[in-house]
């Protein structure tokens, strides 16, 4: 098999009700492809999710059971699932070790409401839904509108739109590394 650009990196992203489809499932997929290997964790192992359209993703992992040091980087989909993980202690804590670590961490839409809640984006500038600028602002990061910004180990996005750039961000920062 030919080598390819994420060869042996591990991925987490996280899952839970009514995420947003395309943004799990576009980078979990295009990433896979590069050669990473993807874990997804929600609240709990082994629950199907479903989707903001419908579509299901059976979590591989628990949240609670994740380590900074078994991943590379870290991916929040938007959705409305960010909005209930940012309120679980272990979520934030797992992002904000990501953070320490200096390790990917990749939101795109309204998943970047887990890296506010884990109280990473100061003085970093990133995009998002124009829904949830005032939220970015606020917590301290630099607003950009663009399909895509990588500050550092942080790449963001606003849409589902934005994917291909999105994807492209995230290669990118961890083939850098």
């Amino acid at each position: 098999m030919p080598h390819t650009p994420l060869d042996g990196k591990r991925l987490l992203c996280f899952v839970g009700d009514i995420y947003e489809d395309l943004e799990l499932w576009y980078p979990k997929l295009r990433l896979e492809e590069a050669g990473a290997h993807v874990t997804v964790a929600g609240p709990q192992e082994g629950v199907t999710y479903a989707g903001k359209h419908g579509y299901p993703c059976t979590s591989d992992a628990a949240v609670a059971d994740m380590e900074v040091d078994d991943f590379h980087g870290v991916i929040c989909p938007g959705g409305f699932m960010p909005d209930k993980l940012r309120r679980d202690e272990n979520v934030l804590d797992l992002v904000h070790d990501f953070h320490t670590h200096k390790k990917l961490i990749a939101a795109i839409c309204h998943g970047g409401w887990i890296p506010i809640s884990a109280n990473v984006y100061r003085h970093v500038r990133v995009t998002g839904s124009p829904g949830i600028k005032d939220d970015l602002v606020n917590a301290g990061a630099v607003w950009e509108d663009a399909a895509v910004v990588v500050d550092r180990h942080f790449v963001s996005s606003r849409k589902p739109d934005d994917l291909p750039d999105f994807c492209r961000g995230i290669i990118g920062v961890l083939t850098a590394r």
